[in-house]
């Protein structure tokens, strides 16, 4: 069922709310009546998704383009369509393994006696997703992976900033599942206020920090537990021992993706003070290299809207007026006021101060502020006075010194020399820390995020464990006490 906020009646929450939560409902009440599912039946919902991408990869890459007036086809492939089958795979091949009680100790003397423990993985019944735009098609099927593995069903409430996408996931999921196994919502933010309010047995959001107060304050209200996949300034240092070429080649493939709309990006650059020009000249050149051209270069991608593409170029303003130096990266020297999309060429903001917008607000997008330190005591401190970041970038062939930052540093993730890259380890959990979330999923972190584990104890046979537990107590328990109570 698709929910379209456009035919609901302005205003009516209640009429929305009551839509959604018949879906939850059904979904609820197949859980309940179907039990546990068999191994076959999760493998079979898995197997349905990677169906999905492959049969309708053409669709996706059209629809994203759509989204953005221009996105990369092959970026589309890569990160939505063949970044989303192997989160997939991984859970189907894992499956098996990660559904086996765990077996734990029971405490001493109770085992001597035959008393056993284990942790038993239990689905939890319903699972919301709010998916976001960047990714829409990527950061929708990576969750189903935990999901489906841990033998849950899900509602899926996609962005409205990506309506073409969102529709075609809603028909793909329509042809594959019932909707008592997948159901996609789709509509604006009087829709999404109503699926956050959804008795849920777990949401997971992904998107805007600002947006994940709201979320996680409309959960409360039915005591539903949330993952929050947020973002925050995610900052890299470059160590004055690494070679500056690549460390830049890395840095701006990073960054330029998606044009920066990634949660992931590298949001600011800590450089030695003497090493700034030489990572400029390095930047531009990793940036030529990639994209010779930018304004009709189908390989880089607009910007999603006016209203972000407004939004980038304010920060830019922003900094220019309050005397920060501005380097374009424009190799072939285009003009970007005339244009069908909306482009932003990839722009360093060379030593910019706290008190401008970029560096207070997560840039999503193609601007990159570079700051330079005099040692990386500096760089970290500076890190260490702001949020906690989802992702944290260090470049330098010194492991003591990666020891230092990452012992001295707190952020969701690492990438040592190069960006980026943690997120597409399968076998890592994902996710960030403080504002920029709570929770991880992927892997098996993702099937125990979206399952119960159940605790189970089996008493031992023997009678006299439990009397001596028991009232009238005797000298024999008073002893074991004793035993027990010490240093």
């Amino acid at each position: 069922m698709s929910v379209a906020e456009s035919n609901l009646p302005d205003g009516d929450s209640a009429s929305i709310a009551a839509s959604i939560r018949q879906i939850v409902d059904r979904q609820k009440a197949a859980h309940l009546a179907e039990g546990p599912p068999s191994v076959k039946r999760r493998k079979d919902w898995l197997d349905r998704s990677i169906g999905l991408l492959v049969d309708y990869q053409k669709e996706i890459v059209e629809a994203l383009a759509a989204d953005f007036g221009h996105r990369s086809h092959e970026q589309t492939l890569l990160t939505d369509v063949m970044g989303s089958i192997g989160p997939l795979k991984h859970a189907k091949a894992h499956l098996e393994q990660w559904m086996k009680p765990e077996k734990r100790k029971v405490q001493f003397p109770l085992g001597l006696f035959g008393a056993k423990a284990r942790v038993e993985y239990q689905p939890l019944g319903v699972i919301g997703v709010i998916s976001p735009w960047n990714f829409p098609v990527n950061l929708t099927m990576a969750p189903l992976a935990g999901i489906f593995a841990a033998g849950n069903r899900a509602v899926i409430k996609p962005s409205e900033f990506t309506p073409a996408t969102s529709e075609l996931m809603s028909r793909m999921f329509r042809e594959a599942y019932d909707e008592t196994e997948v159901a996609v919502v789709t509509g604006g933010p009087a829709v999404g206020e109503a699926f956050s309010r959804q008795p849920f047995d777990h949401l997971i959001f992904t998107g805007a920090t600002s947006i994940a107060y709201h979320v996680m304050r409309a959960a409360a209200e039915n005591l539903v537990p949330v993952t929050l996949e947020l973002g925050g300034k995610s900052p890299v240092i470059i160590s004055d021992k690494a070679p500056m070429d690549d460390a830049a080649a890395k840095v701006m493939a990073g960054k330029m993706m998606n044009a920066g709309q990634i949660c992931l990006a590298p949001d600011y650059v800590l450089v030695p003070e003497n090493k700034v020009e030489q990572f400029i000249t390095q930047a531009t050149s990793a940036v030529s290299k990639m994209y010779p051209t930018l304004k009709d270069n189908p390989d880089y991608t607009s910007v999603i809207n006016q209203r972000h593409y407004d939004r980038i170029t304010s920060y830019l303003d922003d900094a220019k007026t309050k005397g920060a130096r501005i380097v374009e990266i424009n190799p072939a020297n285009e003009d970007f006021t005339q244009q069908p999309y909306n482009k932003i060429p990839p722009t360093l903001v060379i030593n910019p101060t706290d008190d401008m917008k970029i560096m207070q607000e997560e840039i999503f997008g193609p601007l990159l502020p570079v700051k330079g330190y005099k040692k990386v005591d500096e760089a970290i401190d500076y890190i260490n006075a702001h949020p906690r970041p989802l992702g944290l970038y260090h470049f330098s062939p010194d492991e003591n010194e990666h020891k230092e930052v990452l012992t001295r540093t707190t952020a969701g993730g690492v990438t040592l020399n190069d960006v980026i890259m943690h997120v597409a380890q399968e076998d890592l959990p994902f996710g960030g820390v403080g504002p920029a979330g709570m929770g991880s999923y992927h892997g098996i972190d993702g099937f125990r995020t979206f399952s119960h584990a159940k605790s189970v104890y089996t008493q031992a046979k023997a009678k006299f464990i439990v009397e001596m537990m028991r009232p009238p107590y005797t000298e024999k328990t008073r002893k074991f006490l004793a035993s027990q109570i010490k240093r």
